[in-house]
């Protein structure tokens, strides 16, 4: 056991006390800080940019123009789609389309004869004008303010807009036209458009989470983004050590060190070390993730919402796909001579990898559904499935973690079996590659 843990250390000392790990540890931590200084700036509003121009209309009706003629005031900016967008949308709502806009828009209404020619005034709309240039053309349909049963929600105006052109701009001058279409056709109807928007406006009602400790608002998303981030931590700590696993076995088998090595100690101590300093590598990656993520929730009051229990179950769900994925790319690692030979025998455990992020969304849906709970026995994919159960918002019952757990460890036995057999005989194999039947063979032999 001391030979173990002494290839554990020098294995956990050889690799953290570099500065390609602290680097690597470190990457994720400072681009998520350098994302949240500047990730407001570069995908927030433009606070600069505004609709300015002139919007002409043609409405054969003559009941859209005065609704939008109500709403636009020539030259001022703060009457401008402000009034139609609060009437139909709510002060709150129409503060945040014209946040999402940019500055209060601008629109000069340019209003069109109803007979007028719909080509010409398309040129129109390619006439360069620095000083007020030619936004959008809005064609009213004869039928948009009084449609026919059934067709309220077709046909009401066709609009033609210039090439290049800003898609903030097309999506200003769409809503003033349809709410000013809206307006039309409740004033037709004798309604009043403020007591309508009254009756018809309700605010979202916040849920209240009651749990056994105490009662919270409940946190939108929550549900969503919980499983992701322990499946996140799980990949991650399990994928990484094991390409570690696999990179350094093949470097020392490729230049004799191995040799050297198995002069001192036994194949299966020489694993056995190599398996638990990596892992405890891995350990100290998660470790510091988890810590993040706890710092996060306690900034935000949000500390309560995460029960330590799922620490504790990623812990062993870690452990358990640890040893079975890691044992495996050690088996790879000591069969082939360099990474290129090893990308055949990747194959397998690369699909393993990445079904449990296909199945993600399936499971964490319907964590009770068939599927969920099949893939929940089935090693290695049992320790990842079972994992976005237990953070979703329908945990599984206990004796299913149990039989999950122990599935589980029954396919590490299996694994471990496997690859020491292989790691035994294919440490001091070269020449050809060995295939998929070779290494059955090898474990048939030993």
């Amino acid at each position: 056991m001391s030979k173990v843990l002494q290839i554990a250390t020098r294995e956990f000392v050889a690799t953290v006390f570099t500065k390609a790990f602290v680097i690597g540890l470190l990457v994720l931590p400072a681009m998520v800080g350098v994302f949240a200084l500047i990730g407001p700036r570069l995908f927030g509003p433009d606070r600069n940019f505004a609709i300015a121009g002139e919007l002409a209309v043609v409405d054969p009706t003559g009941k859209v123009v005065p609704e939008l003629r109500a709403a636009l005031t020539r030259g001022t900016p703060d009457a401008a789609l402000f009034d139609v967008i609060r009437l139909a949308r709510g002060e709150a709502a129409g503060g945040q389309i014209l946040e999402a806009l940019g500055l209060a828009p601008k629109l000069t209404l340019v209003e069109r004869p109803a007979g007028a020619d719909v080509e010409r005034e398309m040129r129109w709309l390619r006439v360069a004008d620095k000083d007020s240039p030619h936004l959008a053309l809005a064609v009213i349909h004869a039928s948009a303010v009084e449609p026919s049963r059934g067709d309220t929600a077709l046909g009401a105006y066709d609009l033609y807009v210039p090439p290049k052109q800003d898609a903030r701009v097309e999506i200003g001058v769409q809503q003033a036209v349809r709410e000013a279409i809206i307006g039309a056709r409740l004033k037709a109807r004798g309604l009043d458009r403020a007591e309508v928007n009254d009756l018809t406006t309700l605010a979202r009602v916040r849920s209240v989470t009651v749990s056994d400790n105490a009662e919270q608002g409940t946190v939108g998303g929550l549900e969503f983004v919980l499983p992701v981030a322990f499946m996140f931590l799980l990949f991650m700590g399990v994928m990484g050590s094991g390409q570690g696993l696999l990179t350094t076995t093949i470097e020392e088998k490729s230049s004799r060190v191995i040799e050297v090595l198995l002069s001192a100690v036994s194949p299966m101590q020489l694993m056995a070390g190599k398996l638990l300093g990596h892992m405890a590598i891995s350990l100290l990656g998660m470790s510091l993730y988890v810590g993040m993520g706890l710092a996060v929730l306690t900034s935000f009051s949000l500390f309560g919402l995460l029960s330590f229990s799922l620490v504790a179950y990623l812990l062993v769900f870690f452990v358990l796909a640890f040893f079975t994925i890691g044992s495996l790319m050690m088996a790879v690692g000591a069969a082939v001579n360099d990474l290129r030979e090893a990308q055949s025998l990747m194959l397998p455990m690369t699909l393993i990898l990445i079904l449990p992020w296909i199945l993600w969304m399936p499971i964490s849906r319907n964590p009770d559904s068939t599927l969920a709970i099949v893939t929940s026995f089935l090693p290695p994919l049992n320790s990842f499935a079972m994992l976005l159960r237990l953070a979703s918002s329908h945990p599984p019952p206990f004796w299913q973690v149990l039989l999950s757990i122990a599935c589980g460890v029954a396919g590490v036995v299996a694994a471990v079996w496997f690859a020491s057999k292989v790691f035994r005989i294919g440490l001091l194999m070269f020449g050809k590659p060995p295939n998929f039947a070779t290494l059955v063979r090898w474990v048939r032999d030993a």
